[in-house]
């Protein structure tokens, strides 16, 4: 068995847009006829830019190869160029590329992927969501609304989920860390307070920051969060400043999160080496793909650390999480996102059930994925998967985050 063929579709959900502008699928074809399916989360480069990329990538890595060869696959990928380092870019391009041949190999065995991968550890998975708009909610002004967001987490209590993710903290800035305006960390405060009295003890806070803030910043943030126990402090500041992160991680006592920008392990373990985080949160079509994780999440049981896949994209990078999820025993809890594009796309084959996921039995990755809607919603833009804002922190006005798919502007 080898692969041949590859075939990529760029779709983009409708609005509002959760998960993203677009998703990035690729499709794998073996010699004998098995079809495996991936995501690519990577969005440093626009579509059409890394179309090419994932078609070098598995052009000169990959195309002609078993698809069993996957620790072979990545060695080339990983030391392409001379490099022997991680390539965001090139690493999200493998990622898809990894994952659809992991689907491969468990319909080859008519096996799912968890079974690959040392077995069922767990039977079913917590899940967690970000808190989006209900249908009754204002869109724009939901995002500064701590009575809005309390209301949506009342929502994802009563159908099932224990654990809910909000970040009110302000702008999403390419400009590197900034100081918290006061009202960004008065609002952060009322937002926690209002979510922990609308579920009390039965769920848990998660607060977001996507690496906004300096390492005195996120302290004074962090310090206010505490009365409200939040489960995590994900990402307080930028992903690189592992030594900073580490301070912080003393300075709180909120567990601190990281892990959606980092890839391979060879980011990971500096984490955990430094103690700058206790909750890893890799997003396996952007952080090496499946048995790259599988490794990640070892390193982090010798830390007594624990996992929590990330989502921010389609529900194939989903499938692939919770296969890896599945498997291991350091899982804390996974991200989901359900909405009817997402439930569409793989005909529902996975879903969630009063929030947790029961791991598929299927073969492969265990879903089934409606080629034809994907194709039939093609991203036609310019702009990237995600972008940040180049205004800096707005200390008169205030700030809003609205969760990576702002609503349209007049």
């Amino acid at each position: 068995m080898k692969l041949q063929d590859l075939d990529i579709i760029v779709t983009a959900p409708p609005a509002p847009g959760w998960g993203g502008r677009y998703w990035i699928l690729v499709k794998l074809t073996t010699d004998n006829g098995i079809t495996g399916w991936g995501e690519c989360y990577a969005s440093s480069v626009g579509p059409d830019a890394m179309r090419a990329v994932i078609e070098d990538v598995f052009a000169r890595h990959m195309a002609g190869e078993n698809p069993e060869n996957i620790e072979l696959m990545f060695r080339r990928a990983y030391s392409s160029g001379f490099t022997q380092r991680p390539d965001l870019t090139v690493m999200g391009a493998f990622s898809g590329l990894e994952i659809a041949c992991w689907d491969i190999l468990g319909k080859a065995r008519e096996r799912p992927v968890w079974a690959l991968l040392g077995g069922r550890m767990n039977d079913r998975i917590r899940a967690y969501t970000y808190l989006y708009p209900l249908p009754k909610q204002d869109m724009t002004a939901f995002w500064t609304s701590p009575e809005m967001a309390a209301e949506a987490a009342a929502d994802c209590f009563a159908r099932g989920y224990t654990a809910v993710k909000f970040d009110p903290a302000g702008p999403y800035t390419l400009r590197g860390g900034h100081m918290p305006a006061m009202s960004d960390i008065s609002q952060s405060v009322a937002f926690c307070k209002a979510i922990r009295e609308a579920v009390g003890d039965k769920a848990d806070l998660l607060f977001g920051t996507h690496g906004q803030f300096t390492t005195a910043g996120a302290i004074r943030l962090g310090q206010a969060l505490e009365p409200y126990s939040p489960l995590w402090f994900e990402e307080p500041i930028p992903p690189d400043a592992i030594d900073e992160m580490a301070k912080i991680a003393r300075a709180v006592r909120i567990p601190v999160a990281t892990g959606e920008r980092l890839t391979t392990k060879a980011e990971f373990a500096p984490v955990l080496r430094a103690g700058a985080a206790s909750i890893l949160q890799p997003a396996l079509g952007r952080a090496g793909g499946i048995w790259e994780m599988k490794k990640v999440a070892a390193l982090a049981e010798v830390y007594n650390a624990q996992m929590a896949p990330h989502l921010y994209a389609g529900p194939v990078e989903w499938a692939a999480n919770i296969h890896l999820a599945a498997s291991i025993p350091n899982l804390l809890m996974a991200e989901t996102i359900e909405t009817p594009f997402h439930d569409a796309l793989i005909k529902g084959s996975i879903q969630v059930e009063a929030g947790f996921v029961t791991p598929p039995e299927a073969p492969g990755l265990g879903i089934d994925v409606d080629e034809e809607l994907a194709r039939a919603h093609p991203y036609t833009g310019t702009r990237l998967h995600l972008e940040m804002q180049e205004a800096p922190c707005d200390y008169v006005n205030g700030n809003a985050f609205e969760g990576g798919a702002p609503a349209p502007k007049g």
